[in-house]
């Protein structure tokens, strides 16, 4: 039976059930006590326990067989341009293949590889408006693509920014990567962006691509931006030494980024961990990139600081997902009533050592995915690109 009559468009009432494990995505309480979620209109109405929820008048029965049940993974920092399709590789068919990831939001921290882009206030304005338009309609597999990142460009106002606000656009690119790269005028950038509303983040660390620019701490703290992307370089990192003084000043965001340097990532968890800021920890790829399009890098994230940070897989989902979402201000990323259906549904691959799918992210596996469902609609079945799970959900009714 189809899920809906139309790509995007929750009809009916979806029901879950036998669900083995439920992630909250939320740092304060990992684990859900519950096997059962009810969807209905696209949002989450009702989670608990089978014989405590109204599962009547289902319109599809999912059973889970046991597999794990989490909300989808939320890629803080890509590099969207037009379409499925990232000429930094020239590769289509980017983003539906990391739906196979369970990844079901990502953002834009900047349209910086379109060809010939242009660094103009007039141009650099049409290019996050059009972005941010294009993908509110265009969504690959369910995708949710928050686009039209503008990227910070001297000559750029105050007014500009109200005039993108108007036109939808709800974030700033990475200081950095575009002319703008003293802590006076990235100060004042932010400021304007916030004022209007938007979202902003700061490149950390050595350029990136021809004509960004190296960014220290002293530029991060000074613009004091909402999230500092990829505190592990993008891809070249900063020292220890600077990585500290960012994590111990900041109130904000900090990023660990899978196309990053894996030693100062896990060197940054562990401090910000430290310092008692686990709220503060968000995770992106920074893909497309030079190495490549990676449709599992979030999930590699997870097994990578779960497996090396000594940190249960549960808790570091919870950075990807309802950490992002917070500070993005997101109606999904969290699985509890009211938030966006967007879940993942998996189980421990074939072969793992792991007893479950937690542990075996924790002893370094990847978690093989059974399905995806965005706004209550499923969206794939099994990944073509996790390895296959030792346990599928299936529809039954």
């Amino acid at each position: 039976m189809a899920l809906a009559a139309g790509p995007e468009t929750q009809v009916g009432k979806l029901v879950v059930r036998n669900i083995g494990l439920m992630l909250s995505g939320r740092i304060e309480e990992p684990l859900l006590d519950a096997d059962t979620l009810v969807a209905e209109g696209g949002r989450i109405t009702a989670v608990g326990r089978f014989g405590d929820v109204d599962t009547d008048g289902a319109r599809v029965t999912i059973d889970a067989h046991g597999c794990a049940l989490a909300p989808g993974l939320i890629d803080n920092h890509v590099h969207t341009v037009f379409g499925d399709w990232t000429p930094r590789q020239n590769q289509l068919g980017w983003i539906e293949s990391c739906v196979n990831g369970g990844v079901t939001t990502m953002i834009s921290a900047g349209e910086v590889h379109l060809p010939g882009r242009p660094r103009d206030p007039a141009g650099t304005k049409a290019l996050a408006i059009v972005a941010r338009r294009a993908f509110e309609t265009f969504r690959p597999l369910g995708m949710r693509v928050i686009a039209g990142a503008v990227i910070p460009e001297r000559g750029l106002t105050e007014a500009d920014f109200a005039e993108m606000a108007q036109a939808g656009v709800v974030l700033m690119g990475e200081i950095g990567l575009g002319t703008v790269t003293g802590a006076e005028e990235a100060r004042a950038m932010v400021a304007w962006a916030r004022a209007h509303g938007m979202t902003t983040v700061t490149h950390v660390g050595g350029p990136s691509v021809p004509g960004s620019s190296y960014i220290g701490a002293d530029v991060v703290l000074a613009a004091d931006s909402d999230v500092a992307s990829h505190i592990n370089g993008g891809p070249t990192s900063l020292d220890e030494g600077q990585i500290r003084r960012i994590c111990e000043a900041t109130g904000r965001a900090v990023e660990i980024i899978h196309n990053g340097n894996p030693r100062t990532g896990l060197f940054a968890m562990r401090t910000m961990l430290e310092l008692g800021k686990e709220a503060q920890l968000s995770i992106g790829t920074d893909s497309p990139a030079g190495s490549g399009v990676q449709p599992l890098g979030m999930l590699r994230m997870v097994s990578l600081l779960s497996s090396l940070g000594g940190v249960r897989a549960e808790r570091v989902w919870a950075w990807a997902s309802g950490n992002v979402a917070r500070v993005r201000r997101l109606d999904t990323g969290t699985i509890a009533p009211g938030k966006s259906a967007d879940f993942v549904l998996m189980d421990r691959p074939q072969g793992s050592d792991g007893r479950d799918v937690l542990d075996a992210l924790g002893k370094g596996d990847l978690a093989g995915i059974g399905m995806v469902v965005i706004e209550g609609v499923q969206r794939i079945g099994r990944s073509r690109n996790t390895p296959p799970a030792e346990r599928l959900p299936e529809i039954v009714a």
